[in-house]
């Protein structure tokens, strides 16, 4: 049997625009995929981040899921590894997110800094230790 291997992450946002421009921004990917409800990002090693607009994921799932109430984080965390953690942190923030954990040593071997986008989703952006 063949492994699956994970190629793409999509999160469903109330509004496709801002969220583009934030993902963008943040992270620097490339946008092959630019649809009135749907845009992709990709970055070099071909791992793809999807954006989708919340109504129009509903489509093919059934039913759209659910809107995070204001003040509140999504069950969603993007885990992103880099040796340039301060650059990333700077554009992160730049890009309209807000610190929620500040760069520190993790008990599972990583320095991490949590961020939440502004759509209520966890950003995390980490370096192993060793």
């Amino acid at each position: 049997m063949t492994p699956l291997r994970l190629c793409l992450v999509i999160l469903a946002v109330p509004e496709l625009g801002p969220a583009v421009r934030f993902y963008r921004q943040a992270l620097g990917w490339a946008q092959p995929v630019d649809t009135p409800s749907y845009a992709e990002l990709t970055h070099p090693s071909g791992m793809r981040l999807g954006l989708y607009q919340r109504e129009g994921f509903g489509v093919n799932t059934g039913r759209a899921p659910f809107r995070v109430p204001a003040g509140e984080l999504a069950p969603t965390e993007l885990y992103f590894f880099t040796d340039e953690l301060d650059e990333a942190q700077r554009r992160v923030l730049a890009a309209g997110a807000k610190l929620l954990s500040p760069l520190a040593p993790r008990g599972w071997g990583d320095e991490v800094a949590y961020f939440e986008d502004p759509f209520g989703n966890v950003v995390a952006l980490a370096r192993p230790l060793a």
